[in-house]
């Protein structure tokens, strides 16, 4: 069944809607009637969700509506927006069909009235940075223990009580000296940068903290000047710049030497704790005694050697064999102990190649089977051998010379030892030697038949 939500003749329709299908069409009616648009109002009633959605109510001095921000869009916002911040939004209209009330979901977020403060901002700070202002090997270094720190800033602020507080705990030995200013107003610009050149003038200080608490960007102004940024710039202080939040960003904070979050930290950067500098004193106190016994046993010894020199050869046997009795009794002790320490590395060691041992039965038996398989294998190689042994012996002396010589035959050899194996390749007269079975003959040509076998 269709339900679309009808407007012309909702009246006529005969479908029943439930609420869930009411809200859901009217929020489909307003996402689609409304294009993403800005919005201009003052925030109330600001939620930080822990899973970083915000969520609060934007309103005028007739009217409010509420907003919600999520996470992946309030991580782009470059402050974090308080109660009471105006603000300009862009974003959707739609509805939260749970409540039936309509919401503007935020991209986008901006303070409001920031355009050409903000333009004139980053054109001083292009301007700036080209000259070489920000670069850092222009910025002063802090000084590690100063003897006292200068404060530039309105008696009447909370961020000269979060100095003093801070600088009170932590270093309260160090002096503080005050240069009062406006921080705030027309001639807050004007004032700071007198009260930073009282402060290089007197000398009295060795770094110049410039504080004061957040603000929107109208408030924190005038530590957009750009006289003040070039006497920063030009001091012959260090400064460190401590104005506003964490995510406030001001013109003083690029020049200085140091930028802190927030005044509190920026007077934690300019002193070492009392307990940091306590702690120093007293390792340099066990190093000087330190130093002072090494350098007392040294004498002590230089004493004992010339003490030495001078005492009877008894009192020296004496000393010798008390030494030497203290020497034993600490040569014995090292060695108990190092046996000790050796006899329980070598029982744990023990322990351990126990446990790896491997289980010697199964390869033994397999072991004992592949010999016994092996000495068959070598007397059953070692009776064919020999068989076949015989076999040539029997064949070598069927085929022996002495063996055919033994049936009658004879070897004749030339006087040489050439063999004779034609008879036409002898002469008449010449001398023979003859081998029989038995002995041999020494003959002579008479006469020569050939070609008779």
């Amino acid at each position: 069944m269709n339900k679309e939500f009808q407007t012309e003749n909702l009246g006529q329709t005969r479908d029943i809607l439930s609420v869930s299908e009411l809200n859901r069409a009217v929020s489909r009616l307003l996402e689609q009637s409304f294009d993403v648009s800005w919005v201009r109002g003052e925030i109330s009633n600001f939620t930080p969700a822990a899973s970083g959605h915000w969520y609060f109510t934007l309103k005028d001095d007739a009217a409010s509506v509420r907003a919600v921000m999520f996470r992946g869009r309030a991580s782009a916002v470059g402050f974090s927006p308080r109660s009471g911040d105006s603000v300009e939004i862009r974003g959707r209209v739609t509805l939260y069909e749970a409540r039936g009330e309509y919401q503007i979901q935020v991209d986008q977020m901006r303070r409001a009235g920031l355009g050409s403060l903000f333009e004139a901002f980053v054109a001083l700070k292009a301007k700036l940075e080209a000259e070489g202002l920000f670069d850092p090997e222009q910025k002063r270094p802090l000084p590690l223990y100063p003897r006292a720190v200068g404060v530039v800033t309105s008696l009447a602020a909370a961020a000269l009580r979060d100095v003093l507080t801070a600088l009170a705990r932590r270093a309260p030995h160090l002096s503080v000296v005050i240069y009062p200013a406006a921080v705030q107003g027309a001639d807050a610009a004007l004032q700071l940068r007198q009260a930073l050149a009282q402060a290089n003038d007197r000398q009295e200080v060795d770094v110049v903290l410039l504080v004061r608490g957040g603000g929107s960007i109208e408030d924190l102004w005038s530590f957009n000047d750009e006289g003040l940024a070039r006497d920063i710039a030009s001091s012959l202080l260090p400064v460190v710049s401590g104005v506003g939040h964490e995510t406030d960003f001001t013109i003083a904070d690029f020049v200085a030497d140091v930028r802190a979050p927030t005044p509190t930290a920026a007077a934690e950067l300019v002193c070492v704790t009392r307990a940091s500098l306590l702690a120093g004193i007293e390792s340099l106190s066990s190093q000087l005694n330190r130093e002072m016994q090494r350098k007392l046993e040294r004498l002590a010894q230089r004493l004992d050697r010339a003490a030495s020199g001078v005492v009877s050869p008894g009192e020296r046997l004496l000393h010798q064999t008390e030494r030497l009795s203290g020497l034993k009794f600490r040569l014995q002790a090292a060695w108990q102990q190092s046996t000790q320490r050796r006899q329980a590395s070598a029982s744990r060691a023990q322990d351990r190649l126990q446990m790896q041992l491997p289980d010697l039965a199964l390869p033994l038996a397999r072991l004992a089977r592949a010999s016994r398989a092996m000495i068959a294998a070598q007397q059953r190689q070692g009776l064919s051998r020999a068989a076949k042994l015989a076999g040539v012996q029997a064949q070598l002396r069927a085929l022996s010379p002495s063996h055919t010589l033994a049936r009658g035959y004879a070897i004749v050899r030339t006087g040489q030892g050439a063999i004779v194996r034609r008879a036409d390749s002898l002469k008449v007269g010449a001398q023979l030697d003859v081998t029989l079975s038995e002995g041999g003959l020494a003959v002579q040509i008479e006469s020569i038949r050939k070609g008779e076998a």
